[in-house]
């Protein structure tokens, strides 16, 4: 006891022993738990676990019940048409990157969407195939069945060859889907924070070089790339001229929707009018030669079992492809969510692009991520939620069950030319040295 004395203090407190200490503060005797409580703990069962686990593996449980149907369902099914026209073409073209036929490209656009609103927890971005993941894919393809190995050329080699890439493109999405799921599972998440916005960017950015050089032979369509200096005279004059035709009207357009953007109540769908309606109707193919899509298959294939034979020569190539997948669309995702004050979780995001690309490969799509454009169209025209990713996945399944004929007769250059345009022309190439420079100087501080 401390008492004030004039400029004095007296401080009293009563004598203790051992036992009489003891007696007054009696020793508080805690339980400490065992592995098997602990166990026990974890595997037990009430309503209010049973709700938690199922948020935490299903997101689309929390934000459905408490969808605003009469003020969403409207822009959300805007921005799933629109959404789902881009899918469509960009499915088309990133299948070129890829190396395999047109209609595996629709594949990739279908299922992973179907996956990602169960599982996923971003409202806006728009899941499907993105073309650096495309192009790394496409490597992988290339390496195990190279060009030379088609040989005479004639259908029937042509067409096992393409089945071979097939399967070696959807082994390889399976294979990082695999890692996606298990990084997810043991949460791995957090490793975004070392792959840095500077690090990303100078990564796509280089592979925009590498996608554009890899479409120009079939913008002079020749056989392969280094054909365009040996065989330059041999190029098709309508694929060229129909590639700089392209390149102006989309340019031209595109700057009209971004100069009028606050005007118009969605962008100028231009690669719809300029692919599909100009193909079916000129007849590109008959009159001037012009490689075109050919007949796409109508219909799903049967899900078949990864080759574990190429698995074991991909192993490297499903990691990079699966952390590079992830993090460009955690990207793009962290910026929508800032933007419209939500949370998103890495972990669940993992899981989720996971099991999209498990599915997606199991049914020979290749790999899956965000494509910036793409979700940069799902969020402009008005997407509040994921039901927006359903319609344009509604509208991608209407071209493979019903109408993909009318794409048929679309010439390669043509969608080629509007993919690249519509991708790159916003994209200042001239920064690629600084960027890369900075790539290597995040990744030196990173290890430091």
């Amino acid at each position: 006891m401390v008492e004030p004395v004039g400029n004095h203090y007296v401080i009293a407190r009563p004598v203790y022993s051992e036992n009489a200490f003891n007696e007054e503060h009696e020793k508080l005797h805690r339980y400490h738990k065992t592995f098997w409580d602990h166990l026990k703990l974890y595997f037990s069962c009430s309503p209010q676990r049973v709700k938690k686990i199922a948020l935490g593996l299903f997101p689309v449980v929390s934000w459905l019940p408490a969808y605003r149907f009469r003020e969403w369902v409207l822009s959300d099914i805007i921005s799933g048409i629109n959404t789902g026209l881009v899918a469509v073409l960009q499915g088309l073209a990133f299948a070129l990157l890829v190396n395999v036929p047109p209609s595996y490209g629709l594949y990739a656009a279908f299922f992973p969407v179907l996956v990602y609103f169960i599982f996923g927890t971003s409202r806006h971005i728009s899941v499907g195939p993105f073309p650096v993941l495309s192009l790394m894919v496409g490597g992988v393809v290339t390496r195990l069945v190279p060009d030379d190995s088609i040989g005479n050329g004639n259908s029937t080699n042509t067409s096992a060859i393409n089945d071979e890439r097939v399967m070696v493109a959807a082994s390889v999405t399976f294979l990082s889907g695999i890692v996606q799921l298990l990084l997810g599972i043991f949460q791995f998440g957090f490793i975004v924070i070392y792959l840095s916005q500077s690090l990303i960017s100078g990564f796509t950015t280089a592979a925009a070089v590498h996608v554009l050089v890899s479409q120009l032979k079939f913008m002079f369509q020749l056989p392969t790339l280094e054909s365009i200096f040996s065989q330059i005279t041999e190029t098709n004059v309508a694929d060229l001229v129909t590639s700089l035709v392209v390149l102006l009207i989309v340019f031209v357009v595109k700057e009209m929707n971004d100069r009028y953007k606050e005007k118009l109540p969605a962008p100028i769908p231009i690669e719809l009018f300029v692919v599909t309606l100009i193909s079916y109707f000129v007849n590109f193919e008959e009159k001037f030669g012009v490689a075109v899509v050919g007949k796409l298959e109508e219909g799903f294939q049967a899900p078949v079992a990864p080759d574990v034979g190429i698995l074991q020569k991909c192993i490297g190539d499903g990691i990079s492809i699966a952390i590079v997948g992830f993090a460009v669309a955690f990207s793009v995702a962290k910026v929508y969510s800032i933007k419209h004050d939500y949370p998103i979780d890495g972990n669940k995001e993992l899981i989720a692009f996971g099991l999209g690309n498990i599915v997606g490969g199991s049914f020979k799509g290749f790999a899956s991520s965000t494509a910036l454009s793409r979700s940069g169209v799902q969020e402009s025209t008005g997407g509040k939620t994921q039901i927006a990713g359903i319609i344009s996945s509604v509208i991608v399944l209407v071209v493979i069950l019903a109408i993909g004929f009318l794409l048929a007769p679309l010439q390669k250059v043509i969608w080629v030319v509007t993919f690249l345009a519509a991708v790159f022309l916003g994209l200042d190439i001239g920064l690629a040295t600084a960027v890369a420079f900075q790539l290597l100087t995040v990744v030196i501080r990173s290890q430091m």
